[in-house]
């Protein structure tokens, strides 16, 4: 690890429920971004769930978020492709990573289960698959050949075009374009083979606080086995550039009597092993949750972090701004250099070279 950013799912109340509501969600989720920022924290990423009340429409905030900040990373974790219009999609990201000087982490998959049943078909999207996994897969691939220029359709007869502007039959691409934009896309990986796919592909690789493998290892130990697929995979498939990835942690740093009664009950000492989906084992992460030096050692031993150029701290959001920013700033003042922490303000996050050893 070199960098570390935070990932908020924007859990919000609902009208009648205790704690803070959408707008005051939002406007904290912007200044939390802000704190960060002048932390020198590497990034900031939204999380994407429909038909919860959680973050859902990401572009709106990741634009307001690179208006407030100056050097921070912003980006999803992640968007859900099933629902997604691939060409607009592409435009609006190619508008923001023009607008925040490259400055984006555009994490995209499949998505995970949700409360609504087959919830892209109320968006307009069938499939044939019962999770949507085949639309989410054609839709990023369309994606992607829309951001790398590619033209998706053709110009009109001239009497039919207004403005006219091609000849008829021109090629036309999506605009805006934004050069290098694939080279700031993740593809949100729960498996070893999805991993795989995403180098063969040639996006970053971006692993969350579980995976959908289980066979006895720890959380860290499965992440660190698919990391160094993914990479073999990137190699094998010729790529020219080297590439980032990230692993994310739920990690609460404990100085203070306050911090003690808030999370110290929320450690936990191993992984669970569970269902997210039906009939899948799936591993979850633990919760770590202890005084700096502690905390530095167990981190230390956690062979994905390790391999990972990008930390992602999941932070609780409904605590609103001072907590969270607490939480990140005792992190990078006490945990994060001992970890090879560099600050934003030394430039841009670049992975590490593949033949890294460990």
């Amino acid at each position: 690890m070199k960098a570390f950013g935070l990932l908020s799912f924007g859990h919000h109340a609902l009208p009648g429920q205790q704690g803070m509501d959408a707008r005051q969600t939002l406007q904290a989720q912007l200044e939390i971004a802000r704190a960060a920022d002048e932390i020198g924290v590497n990034g900031a990423y939204t999380r994407v769930h429909h038909f919860a009340p959680q973050g859902a429409a990401p572009m709106p905030m990741l634009a307001a978020m690179i208006g407030a900040t100056k050097r921070i990373e912003v980006g999803t974790g992640v968007i859900d492709m099933r629902y997604e219009n691939p060409y607009y999609l592409a435009e609006e990201a190619g508008a923001l990573d023009l607008l925040a000087d490259g400055r984006v982490a555009l994490g995209v998959s499949r998505g995970s289960p949700e409360p609504a049943n087959k919830g892209w078909e109320a968006f307009g999207y069938t499939g044939e698959a019962p999770n949507g996994a085949d639309i989410a897969r054609k839709k990023f691939e369309l994606f992607m050949a829309a951001i790398r220029g590619y033209a998706v359709a053709e110009a009109a007869p001239l009497e039919q075009q207004y403005p006219r502007m091609y000849q008829p039959g021109t090629p036309l691409p999506i605009f805006p374009h934004s050069p290098d934009l694939d080279k700031r896309v993740w593809w949100g990986a729960g498996t070893h083979a999805s991993a795989e796919q995403a180098a063969r592909d040639g996006v970053n690789l971006m692993s969350s606080t579980l995976v959908s493998e289980a066979d006895g290892r720890t959380l860290g130990e499965l992440q660190a086995e698919q990391i160094v697929r993914y990479r073999q995979a990137w190699v094998d498939a010729g790529h020219d550039w080297v590439p980032r990835v990230s692993v994310s942690r739920s990690i609460f740093p404990i100085l203070s009597d306050e911090d003690r009664r808030q999370y110290g009950l929320l450690a936990s000492g191993e992984d669970q092993i569970g269902m997210i989906e039906p009939g899948v084992q799936t591993t979850f992460g633990r919760t770590y949750a202890a005084e700096p030096d502690v905390l530095i050692d167990q981190l230390k031993a956690d062979p994905a972090i390790a391999a990972a150029d990008t930390l992602m701290i999941t932070i609780p959001n409904q605590l609103g701004l001072d907590a969270n920013v607490r939480i990140l700033s005792n992190f990078a003042e006490h945990v994060a250099p001992a970890l090879g922490w560099i600050s934003n303000t030394e430039g841009p996050v670049e992975g590490y070279p593949l033949d890294r050893e460990l």
